[in-house]
Parts: C-alpha cells; sequence; structure tokens
C-alpha cells in the first residue's frame, strides 16, 4: 500500500490484516518501487496525490516495467477526468475517499481474483481451495482453517511442487521479518498438517530450508 497520510495508512493496513492479508506500507513512490522490485505482490494500493511521484507516474513506472500486479487507485480526487486518466494509466480499479471498508475489501477480493483466474480452483488431491468463498474441503468435506491457517494452506498451493522456505512463508503469510529463533512456521504447518494432511503425503519437510507442497 502507498500511502503518505500515516494515520490513513495505519487504519487502512490495520483492516487489511485483519482480514488476513500480509501488507508492507510506503509512504511515497520511490520506496514503493524499490518494495515492488524486491517482493512479489499479489496487489497494489495507490494514493494519488503524494510527496514526490504522484500516484499516476509511480502507476505509469510500474507499467513500464512490465509490473502486471493489479493496481486499485485508493484517492480523494473524485473528478471524472482523473477517474478516466487514472484507469488508462495503467490502474485496475479507482476508489474514491472517503469510503466503506467492506467496499475496499469487495474490490480487493475482485482484483486478486483476475490473476488467478485460471487457478480458480486451487488444490492438490483431494484437498479443494475455493478463494473466490474463501472455502477448504478435503475429499468434498469443508475443513475449519484459522484465517493464518488459510493464508498458509493457499501459499502453499500457490507454489505447489516448489520448496518454499520459512522467510518466504513468514514475509508472505505473518508479514514479518524473519527470526531465526521463531517456530511460529513449524507450529502453524503441524496445526496445518493434523487438519489437511494427516496421512502426511502432501506437506513434505526440506531439512533447513523449508517447505514442499507436493504428491508422492
Amino acid at each position: 500500500m502507498v500511502e503518505d497520510e500515516r494515520k490513513v495508512a495505519s487504519f487502512i493496513a490495520k483492516g487489511l490484516r485483519e482480514e488476513g492479508c500480509a501488507v508492507d506500507v510506503s509512504h511515497e513512490g520511490e520506496s514503493a518501487l524499490m518494495n515492488v522490485a524486491v517482493y512479489d505482490y499479489d496487489l497494489i494500493i495507490t494514493d494519488i496525490m503524494m510527496p514526490g511521484m504522484s500516484g499516476f507516474e509511480l502507476i505509469k513506472r510500474l507499467r513500464a516495467r512490465r509490473v502486471g500486479v493489479p493496481i486499485l487507485i485508493l484517492t480523494a480526487k473524485d473528478r471524472l477526468d482523473d477517474k478516466v486518466f487514472g484507469l488508462d494509466s495503467g490502474a485496475d480499479d479507482y476508489l474514491t475517499k472517503p469510503f466503506a471498508f467492506a467496499e475496499l475489501m469487495a474490490r480487493v477480493r475482485a482484483l486478486q481474483r483476475r490473476p488467478v483466474a485460471v487457478l480458480e480452483n486451487l488444490g492438490i488431491s483431494d484437498i479443494a481451495m475455493e478463494p473466490s468463498s474463501h472455502t477448504v474441503t478435503k475429499a468434498g468435506v469443508p475443513v475449519d482453517l484459522t484465517p493464518k491457517e488459510y493464508s498458509l494452506l493457499e501459499f502453499l498451493l500457490r507454489n505447489k511442487n516448489r520448496v518454499v522456505t520459512r522467510t518466504s512463508i513468514i514475509e508472505h503469510v505473518w508479514d514479518m521479518h524473519f527470526d531465526s529463533d521463531t517456530n511460529i512456521v513449524d507450529v502453524f504447518i503441524s496445526h496445518l498438517r493434523n487438519k489437511v494432511d494427516p496421512e502426511r503425503t502432501l506437506i513434505h519437510s526440506v531439512r533447513g530450508v523449508g517447505y514442499s507442497l507436493r504428491e508422492r
């Protein structure tokens, strides 16, 4: 999220995190560009009126770098020509302030569905996840997951047949810098295994690295 007003940024980030999202906040465009160059994001939310680089310029520069991540403009600028210019600059959606947080989340969900349309039915073996309804089933039976367990399983599914490090899991699921002394990832992997992989045939430990979701 790119927002120069720190109170607004804090409010929005808090709400997104309560919905299970991991959020990085930049207060100006240059730091946002650096973050996008380093990390993989599912969505970018940006204001327009910011010191230095405007949101319009940020979007143009991201698209010039062939960054295809969905972008939502969140701004007080509500003139029609601003909306048209923003969308023509490369944004995927435009929401004006003041706004209802429920509407912001609905737009976030809608945008997140777009780039993963080919992954609409995320799954492996008898595990199926439907992001649109935020549900998980095992052999057709609904599985009750906590928000963090759901996010962890989603991250593993989106990286199926790859090895994901504990560091990447922490960054994507908990939005924290990696602490080598914490065992939070291992604890939640254990919880997730008990719920969706009690046979221990899908979630594999990779010694000294992390985990891999794959069928034997």
